[in-house]
């Protein structure tokens, strides 16, 4: 049985992905995010780094609405979110990931200002402040995605992050 405080944890997931705050995530959420992270690192939507985030941003939000939009009506609200996280993620956390790694990709080749396959672990913390987290949780957190202490956060080490962070296990 799904104890209410796993809930309760996953539905707090719900406002990092509802971008504008009206209540449910839509593909316009996926959008703003993209937009304000090209806008933050100062690259071009038309760009190659541009188009692949817009690209990822897309193929997150089919994959998300593929586990949760319930009613088909192309908006996920709390409850479609909870129970999609509880019923369809909880077991298999690397599906989440599978569904996130093209936009984590692109967003990390955003962030990579050398274009060496990783970010700093200070520009991770800019990625993390525009998608909605704290700045202090942001620092924090991209701190300890540097798992292997070199300064910088590659895919290897953010996309299992990210997949264990959105479907908190019990």
């Amino acid at each position: 049985m799904v104890s209410s405080e796993y809930e309760r944890r996953i539905a707090a997931r719900f406002a990092t992905f509802d971008q504008d705050g009206n209540g449910y995530i839509d593909r316009e959420d996926f959008n703003v995010a993209a937009k304000a992270l090209l806008t933050e690192f100062g690259v071009a939507a038309r760009s190659d780094k541009g188009q692949a985030l817009y690209a990822g941003a897309e193929a997150f939000w089919q994959g998300m609405a593929g586990i949760a939009d319930r009613d088909g009506d192309q908006r996920i609200d709390r409850e479609e979110f909870v129970n999609g996280a509880v019923k369809r993620l909880r077991d298999n956390p690397d599906r989440f990931a599978e569904i996130a790694r093209p936009f984590l990709h692109a967003a990390l080749a955003v962030a990579d200002t050398d274009g060496d396959g990783a970010a700093t672990v200070e520009d991770t913390a800019r990625v993390l402040r525009i998608l909605g987290v704290g700045e202090d949780v942001a620092r924090a957190s991209a701190a300890v995605l540097d798992t292997d202490g070199d300064g910088r956060v590659g895919e290897s080490e953010i996309v299992p992050a990210f997949a264990r962070y959105f479907t908190v296990p019990e």
